[in-house]
């Protein structure tokens, strides 16, 4: 008798790359507003992460909209990590959009369409509606075909039956062709949970019924459980959009199906700019939507890092920018201290003006309006914390001894470079033959950390070397 093959079934959850800062998971403050030493993966920083934690709350309350917090400090002192924890504070239904300084000057798009473009993408508008639609458990799904009318061979739908159970009834509908469309764009199959908007047509798919939990599916499904109540009720539907979206929407061109509009719209290029009035026109309709109460605005966040990379114009345009009535918060970053502000060589001023040195590379009028929360370089305690939990989110095994090394080279040299040590070290630990007396094969020792200081430099050793000119 053959031996009967029995093989584990590998879960098909897919490995996250660890990005640099995947161990925020937020500010680490209690309850009244102090900061925690080491909670949701945030060590120190304990008076701008308070101060953070006030942004936080502004922007909840929406009393912080149109004004801008400058970080300002050392390279590695945690600024990016502070505005990535004010966005997982925030939530992912208030609007966070990232940029660097450097992002908007394109061949494509001018500079302050650029800012423009991602101010709006930091302004959320929430739209509540109440509709009626058809929504339950798909039972049956059957098209109907009929002669084709053009008297060809083939045959066309003319009709959808589609049957839909909730938990107090079943109803069976009898859809237009364009819906069955919509149907399959959507790929439901039977057992899906859908609603169909009747006004509209529109069909949303929301998941699989939790009665298929138990099928095995190699794609990771959302099971959700049967409609409540009616299939054919009122329910109110919230919409999470940005005001870029609505400009993006109405920017397209409206072509018809003749060759030459579409033609027209191939030769169209891929970014294209949005005009003022069209933004006017969209602010009006999203006022009166608002004074209506059928949405609401939700100011976000748009954080710039290494704003010191703006010229004159961006940030003369950025100050303008944060007077209109519709802005988000704005939060800058800059690790520079007294230094010269960035001037295009086409709109330089005679006499040199701008290029002065000024605070963080910031004009004095925008700096005037900052509320400035200053961050500080670490402790060596903090240093060895970080170090700790960074070899933790990497699922790197580290003796205590090696610990205090990487530490000891983030006190001494940078903690950026002592972190980039850790995933060397452990490749190396990994491959080691003659592991030393008392260590573990896997897990980092000394002896890696300090080989891994040998084979890559840090910024002082190699400009050290440029000076001595072994390096060309």
């Amino acid at each position: 008798m053959a031996p009967v093959q029995i093989n584990e079934v590998k879960g098909n959850q897919r490995d996250n790359r660890t990005a640099t800062h995947s161990h925020i998971k937020g500010l680490g403050l209690r309850s009244d507003g102090t900061a925690e030493s080491n909670a949701a993966g945030f060590i120190g920083q304990a008076a701008a992460r308070e101060a953070a934690g006030l942004v936080v709350d502004l922007v909840r309350t929406k009393k912080l909209a149109g004004r801008a917090v400058l970080l300002a400090g050392g390279p590695g002192t945690g600024k990016t990590a502070l505005a990535l924890a004010v966005s997982q504070e925030l939530g992912n239904k208030v609007p966070f959009c990232p940029i660097v300084g450097s992002e908007i000057y394109s061949a494509e798009v001018k500079k302050t369409e650029a800012l423009m473009e991602n101010f709006r993408r930091a302004i959320g508008l929430r739209v509540r509606e109440t509709k009626e639609v058809f929504e339950g458990e798909v039972t049956e799904l059957t098209p109907e075909e009929a002669e084709n009318p053009l008297g060809a061979y083939g045959r066309t739908i003319s009709h959808l039956l589609i049957t839909l159970k909730s938990a107090k009834g079943t109803k069976k509908l009898r859809l237009d062709p364009a819906i069955f469309e919509a149907i399959q764009k959507e790929r439901v199959r039977v057992g899906d949970v859908i609603y169909i908007e009747s006004n509209t047509g529109a069909v949303k798919r929301v998941g699989r019924s939790d009665a298929y939990a138990t099928e095995f599916d190699l794609e990771a499904e959302e099971y959700v459980p049967v409609p409540k109540g009616e299939v054919h009720k009122k329910k109110e539907i919230v919409q999470d959009v940005t005001l870029h979206d609505l400009d993006s929407a109405n920017s397209k061109p409206q072509g018809g199906q003749d060759v030459m509009s579409m033609m027209g719209q191939l030769m169209k290029p891929r970014k294209t700019e949005v005009t003022e009035k069209l933004r006017a026109e969209i602010d009006k309709v999203v006022s009166r939507y608002i004074d209506q109460g059928v949405a609401e605005l939700v100011p976000g966040v748009l954080f710039i890092d290494e704003v010191h990379m703006l010229d004159l114009e961006a940030f003369s345009f950025l100050t303008r920018a944060l007077e209109s009535p519709l802005a988000p918060l704005v939060i800058l970053a800059s690790n520079r201290g007294m230094t010269p502000i960035h001037v295009h060589t086409s709109s330089a001023l005679p006499g040199g003006e701008g290029t002065h040195p000024t605070p963080h590379g910031i004009p004095p009028d925008l700096l005037a309006r900052l509320l400035i929360i200053p961050t500080h370089s670490y402790n060596p305690a903090e240093i060895a914390s970080i170090v700790r939990t960074r070899a933790k989110t990497e699922g790197i095994s580290i003796a205590d001894a090696a610990l205090d090394k990487v530490a000891g080279i983030g006190t001494k040299v940078s903690l950026r470079y002592a972190l980039q040590l850790l995933a060397p070290a452990a490749v190396l630990a990994r491959v080691k033959i003659g592991a030393p007396a008392g260590a573990t094969k896997g897990q980092v020792s000394v002896e890696d950390v300090e080989e891994c200081e040998d084979l890559f430099l840090d910024a002082s050793r190699s400009a050290k070397g440029l000076g001595d000119g072994f390096l060309v």
